[in-house]
């Protein structure tokens, strides 16, 4: 089995920032991209930022400049920090991790169950 744990949501004020962490836990020979999506309400799932093994980072129009993405490939987790943090970021906060299980078995993507981060004054 493997799972995928967020954690660091929370209620911020505009302005504020927050640190999402998401770690990757089972039998897991490596992970290649990890990612952080999210979904507002009444709105599709968007791709916040992507980060490759080797520590190559992309990100959404709408947060370059204030997100950062990060990993510790020693423990399989991610990281998401966000600064400058506005309502329109509130939204329910899903990691997703595209993983290989054993040396020789495909990838296959696997999702946390989100983590909701709130922007309000």
């Amino acid at each position: 089995q493997v799972q995928l744990v967020e954690s660091g949501g929370g209620l911020v004020q505009p302005g504020g920032s927050l640190r999402l962490s998401c770690a990757a836990s089972g039998t897991i020979f490596s992970i290649a991209t990890m990612a952080w999506y999210r979904q507002a309400p009444g709105k599709e799932r968007e791709l916040v930022a992507a980060i490759t093994s080797g520590g190559r980072g992309n990100y959404a129009d709408s947060v370059k400049g204030r997100f950062t993405i990060s990993r510790d490939n020693a423990k399989n987790t991610v990281y998401l920090q966000m600064n400058s943090l506005k309502p329109e970021d509130t939204a329910v906060y899903y990691c997703n991790g595209d993983l290989r299980r054993w040396p020789y078995s495909p990838t296959t993507w696997y999702w946390g169950q989100g983590t909701q981060v709130t922007v309000s004054s």
